[in-house]
């Protein structure tokens, strides 16, 4: 059975990613490898084995086109409103919480956040499926 990983995405500061991951969801440098023309950074918190991968090319200074098939990253969290106050305050400008329901029912309870190269994340409460 295969496991998953890691998700990678490229950018441009690897200094600012780090800080807003950090901040944001208390992820930290698990690993970082240098080559010749980029570096791998892993960033992990002690929820889960599964992993981001920043790859920061070496000279790049343009931001990436992320295009229209990405869609976001996504983090569960136990209390969403205790979450979004604490990104608020953080001057990190969480999105308004959304709710979706499916046939009368609490689907999902979330809002969006945005990383510093545009990516976005989704920050979803724990309930049903996304624990």
């Amino acid at each position: 059975m295969a496991k998953m990983i890691h998700s990678m995405i490229r950018v441009l500061d690897e200094g600012r990613s780090v800080e807003f991951y950090g901040k944001a969801f208390g992820l930290a440098i698990a690993d970082r490898i240098e080559f010749e023309t980029f570096t791998l950074v892993y960033l992990s918190n002690p929820e889960t084995d599964f992993e981001l991968e920043l790859t920061v090319n070496q000279g790049r200074i343009e931001p990436y086109a992320l295009g229209n098939a990405y869609g976001h990253l996504a983090f569960s969290v136990d209390e969403l409103a205790t979450e979004h106050e604490r990104l608020s305050a953080l001057g990190l400008s969480p999105g308004e919480i959304g709710e979706l329901n499916r046939d009368g029912k609490l689907f999902a309870l979330f809002f969006f956040l945005t990383d510093p190269d545009g990516y976005k994340i989704e920050v979803i409460q724990r309930h049903g499926r996304f624990q």
